[in-house]
């Protein structure tokens, strides 16, 4: 009972693997900032290729 007593405590006291978890988190909320940035660029990218064609086609 004693060793079972000492081995959940020494399981709750480690932290090994909390630098994973917050590497994880940090890395998750880049992607997350990426893909919101991505879609406001997508449309400024799409409408300047329209007026850019549209200025093309009235040239002509």
């Amino acid at each position: 009972m004693q060793n079972l007593k000492q081995f959940m405590n020494n399981l709750l006291a480690d932290e090994s693997g909390q630098d994973l978890i917050e590497y994880a988190l940090v890395a998750a909320l880049v992607a997350l900032g990426s893909v919101a940035a991505m879609g406001g660029l997508a449309n400024v990218i799409k409408n300047t290729f329209n007026s850019i064609g549209s200025s093309l086609t009235n040239a002509a």
